[in-house]
């Protein structure tokens, strides 16, 4: 089995995949390991870019393209402006010390990677032929986005104005 991972590692394109994936997991622990409200934004905000890299790395450029400018970009800009149009209170809330806690949550993710690196291992995928082309698939995207799926596409344009409009409103009625 480690045979297997060092022939996984030393495809460069596989490395930059591991790296990518390492670090989006990294930024998801920390995401919810934080206890500043604006840390666990930028820890979100480095999981979409290394998500817009592991998008990059698999051959699906717009995907993560958009994956940066849509997700790193724009909602986590969105976000910290929810946080700064928003009050906080100073008071920080004491957890009680359980220094098993971080042993055990250690041992249990060693435990989940263990088993998903061994089922994926032992998975038999057969490759499928993709029906869209792949240096031109940025064209058919966009032709299915805006001949067979506008009335959805613009249906969640007004939900996320409204949702904004609605932030804006609560928060103006918190400030009063």
């Amino acid at each position: 089995m480690l045979d297997r991972l060092i022939g996984f590692l030393s495809s460069g394109e596989n490395l930059v995949f591991f790296v990518f994936s390492l670090v989006a997991i990294c930024g998801a622990i920390f995401m919810i390991s934080l206890t500043r409200v604006v840390h666990m934004v930028m820890a979100l905000a480095l999981t979409f870019l290394s998500l817009g890299g592991i998008y990059i790395t698999l051959g699906a450029e717009f995907v993560g393209w958009v994956q940066v400018l849509i997700y790193a970009g724009a909602i986590t800009i969105l976000m910290i402006f929810g946080i700064m149009m928003t009050r906080h209170r100073g008071e920080a809330e004491t957890e009680p010390q359980r220094p098993w806690h971080n042993g055990l949550l250690l041992v249990g993710a060693i435990v989940l990677f263990g088993i998903l690196f061994y089922v994926i291992q032992n998975a038999t995928i057969t490759p499928q032929s993709a029906p869209v082309d792949p240096k031109d698939n940025t064209l058919q995207i966009g032709q299915l986005l805006f001949n067979q799926y506008v009335i959805p596409f613009e249906i969640m344009s007004v939900l996320l104005t409204v949702a904004f409009i609605g932030a804006i409103v609560v928060a103006k009625r918190e400030e009063d």
